[in-house]
């Protein structure tokens, strides 16, 4: 996986996507003494960068008769989804019972067969996985796949085509947002991850030298829920990134709440974890660093953050 792979993947899913809008943000918005650059890839199909991997896949792929199928915490479900219904084919989606009530509305609204099952994301993924098997459909990995990476990565050519930044700030679930950046961007661009205490598969394969599993808890679960990093993303992401964080749940409700405040924007937990390291001041930039902020997802019930 590399930048020439990303770049393959923009020209080819160009047509089916959005070109999210940038905000540049001077000192003293957000409450922030320094500008930062804010990526609102919360407002692209389906809620969520999501929507580039899972065209992607699709377009990549033969799609047989039984359609595409897919476990998802809710994101990467909406937005194979959105891109089945698209391209015409039928869609099954297995979602945790942690998985918010505005996703699994918003996958039912596109037209999928939902199924929740299992507590989180790795035991919807099972589910998933024996389904798959039974019905022949294409399975769509929502991280663990280089043809999504490669559609997550061209979030990150845009953003740095829109905006000068010395430093990209990235949430971390499974790791599918933050290996497509390291592999768009991460030659040119410093590359830190954000993950909350609840959630922090990538902070703990660091620290291990591997992906290994944590439990997964907290405000964040549903989109930031997988319960290990990975393997293909883990050896994109271990030689290139700067730094991994971890927030608090409360950092993240405050960049939620400041998105919306001052910016109009919603933003689910997920989205707003990597604004949250800067706010906290879990991430400090050095005199004049320039720094994107990824906001990644908005599938949320917006009277949550309101």
């Amino acid at each position: 996986m590399d930048r020439a792979a990303v770049l393959a993947a923009w020209q080819r899913i160009g047509p089916y996507i959005r070109r999210t809008p940038v905000l540049e943000l001077s000192a003293g918005d957000l409450g922030l003494d320094h500008p930062i650059a804010v990526k609102l890839e919360a407002s692209q199909h389906a809620g969520s960068f999501k929507a580039r991997g899972a065209f992607h896949k699709l377009l990549s792929s033969r799609l047989p008769e039984a359609g595409v199928i897919a476990a998802s915490g809710g994101n990467h479900g909406v937005a194979v989804a959105h891109a089945a219904r698209t391209l015409g084919v039928r869609a099954e989606i297995f979602v945790p019972t942690i998985c918010g009530k505005a996703k699994v509305e918003r996958l039912a609204s596109c037209g999928a067969v939902v199924r929740q099952e299992g507590a989180v994301y790795g035991e919807a993924l099972v589910a998933c996985q024996r389904r798959a098997a039974e019905t022949g459909a294409l399975a769509v990995h929502a991280y663990e796949d280089p043809v999504v990476i490669a559609g997550a990565g061209t979030a990150s050519l845009e953003f740095a085509e829109q905006a000068a930044f010395d430093t990209l700030l990235v949430a971390v679930g499974g790791g599918g947002l933050i290996a497509g950046a390291c592999a768009a961007v991460g030659g040119q661009k410093k590359i830190v991850a954000v993950e909350t205490h609840g959630t922090p598969t990538l902070h703990t394969a660091l620290g291990a030298g591997r992906p290994v599993d944590v439990a997964i808890s907290g405000l964040a679960a549903d989109a930031l829920g997988a319960s290990r990093v990975g393997e293909p993303n883990f050896e994109i992401i271990r030689p290139i990134v700067a730094a991994s964080l971890l927030v608090s749940d409360d950092d993240v409700r405050a960049a939620q709440r400041a998105l919306w405040r001052e910016l109009r924007v919603v933003a689910e937990p997920a989205g707003a974890t990597a604004l949250a390291a800067l706010l906290s001041g879990a991430y400090r930039p050095e005199r004049g660093e320039r720094v994107g902020v990824m906001v990644c997802g908005a599938n949320t019930d917006p009277a949550s953050v309101v």
